[in-house]
């Protein structure tokens, strides 16, 4: 199999697939119950609340009162039954992958899940600048030392085609998991493949784009309108260069497009716009046709007034602009959104909004639910179900929710959870990112999904520094691609991933109504 590259996209930065334990219940002091005796599941639920999970200076700042940030109806640890999980569960062990650096905070963040299910968690440190490679080299050893593990969604396809992970349809229904509460894009791209349920999302994005309000309402000569303000990609174009160089050290538009996966994410962002798909139904490349071609020529046009170094920039170098103050308009994650409303992180808390996603003329709305990442159990678990409640436990509602309050980057991917008035209070684009995700586009999880994400964005990025032209970018990417899908077994008579059942999640927009 192929060797993939290691993302350093920013949840792999901060350790995602510790970061869920390692925050989750941050300050919760709870007891140890090393003498067998459980106590009762509504006091521990009582502790995993606004009050005692999100900082008081936030808590303070937006005169937050406590109530639920979610849906206590479909939060799941408060509707399982855990009198019927200890009395199954109680005394098993689930080992726990987590990145190396974060095993200490990680253990103490299980502390409440172990008191509510009686199962200990054992946790399996793996470094975090190899976590890939030595998880895959467990599962191909057919003994992996961990039941469970969080990991970027676009391996999905890579761990879960030659059969290293557990297949959880069976307990999800046992324990009444809510996948309907999942927007629709992160429960088929982050839980299911071909067909079958593998992983319960965790960190689940989206890309959006960003305005500095103070700048682009001088130009507009008036209030900024979420979806009228900025229509299409053409006006984007023209306010970012009218904003360059605003002010002294301001450009018009930040943009990711270093090489490798971060060109890829900005472009697939825009191409999706104009209707690009990557693939067709024999999953042949398609993306070097018209739609793909317009939207790297809506880059080469925005890069004239983007942030300097954009052409090596990823999510750090974009953040830091961002949330610096150094730029007008900003292409990236919903998260530049909440974070920049945060004094401590921030320094143009209230000078900035998130809009509804721009056109293309002869496109769709087509908002991109790019990278994130699952928590998926293991084929050769010794403690599946007790793994999977674990998983449950930290990706539930309002352990999520709360993620988002504290604008820590891990992003819930609840209906109950983004549509709560009491959350979008606290996450400035919550209200418009919930709307968009019932039209998300999001690329196909396959194996050599990584190695294809590199290749694309590899030569995007030449096209970005004017090394070749966009379309030789695209048509060399094409190639690329072909020969990488080659590599993980298609076009020999049997795919591995049925396109039909990738489908219904490439693209969920069809047929449904805009939110404006």
């Amino acid at each position: 199999m192929r060797k993939l590259m290691k993302p350093s996209r920013r949840s792999f930065l901060k350790s995602s697939a510790a970061l869920g334990a390692s925050t989750a219940v941050t300050g919760l002091a709870l007891p140890s119950f090393a003498d067998g005796h459980l106590p009762d599941p509504a006091s521990v639920l009582d502790d995993i609340s606004v009050t005692k999970y999100v900082r008081q200076d936030y808590q303070q700042l937006y005169n937050m009162s406590g109530a639920p940030l979610w849906d206590p109806n479909k939060d799941w640890i408060r509707t399982v039954d855990w009198e019927k999980a200890r009395s199954e569960l109680a005394g098993t062990t689930v080992r726990f992958a987590v990145g190396a650096a974060d095993a200490e905070s990680a253990a103490d963040g299980l502390v409440p899940f172990e008191k509510l299910s009686g199962i200990s968690v054992e946790l399996v440190p793996i470094p975090d600048d190899s976590f890939y490679d030595k998880a895959l080299a467990e599962f191909i050893s057919g003994n992996a030392s961990f039941d469970a593990l969080q990991f970027f969604s676009p391996w999905l396809g890579d761990f879960a085609a030659p059969g290293f992970l557990y297949q959880l349809d069976d307990f999800a229904e046992k324990w009444g998991l809510p996948l309907d509460d999942f927007y629709d894009t992160y429960s088929l791209n982050y839980g299911f493949f071909n067909g079958k349920m593998y992983g319960i999302p965790f960190d689940c994005d989206i890309q959006m784009v960003h305005l500095r309000k103070g700048y682009v309402e001088k130009v507009l000569g008036g209030p900024i309108d979420k979806a009228n303000s900025v229509p299409t990609y053409d006006e984007l174009i023209r306010l970012s260069a009218e904003l360059n160089n605003v002010e002294p050290g301001v450009s018009g538009v930040g943009l990711m497009a270093a090489p490798g996966f971060w060109s890829t994410y900005t472009w697939e962002h825009i191409a999706a716009q104009a209707g690009m798909m990557l693939f067709d139904e024999n999953w042949e490349p398609i993306f070097n046709g018209d739609a793909g071609n317009k939207g790297l020529d809506i880059i080469l046009e925005l890069a004239k007034n983007a942030n300097e170094g954009h052409a090596g920039a990823g999510w750090p170098e974009n953040r830091a602009a961002w949330l610096g103050g150094q730029v007008a308009t900003n292409i990236s994650w919903q998260d530049s959104g909440t974070q920049a409303m945060r004094p401590d992180q921030s320094q143009i808390v209230d000078d900035f909004i998130t809009i509804y996603e721009p056109r293309i003329p002869g496109g769709r709305f087509a908002p991109p639910n790019i990278a994130g990442s699952t928590s998926c159990v293991s084929a050769s678990a010794q403690n599946p179900e007790g793994a999977f409640l674990m998983l449950g436990f930290l990706t539930t509602a309002s352990i999520m929710a709360m993620n988002e309050a504290n604008a820590n980057g891990v992003a819930p991917g609840y209906k109950s959870v983004l549509e709560n008035a009491e959350l979008q209070t606290v996450s400035q684009p919550a209200k418009v990112w919930g709307d968009s995700l019932h039209h998300a586009w999001c690329s196909p999880r396959l194996p050599g999904a990584f190695p294809i994400e590199q290749a694309i964005g590899n030569e995007v990025n030449r096209a970005v520094v004017g090394q070749i032209s966009g379309k030789e970018a695209l048509d060399n990417a094409a190639a690329a691609v072909k020969t990488i899908m080659s590599e993980n077994g298609f076009y020999q008579g049997s795919d591995p991933v049925e396109y039909a059942a990738a489908a219904p999640g490439l693209y969920v927009g069809e047929g449904r109504e805009l939110p404006f």
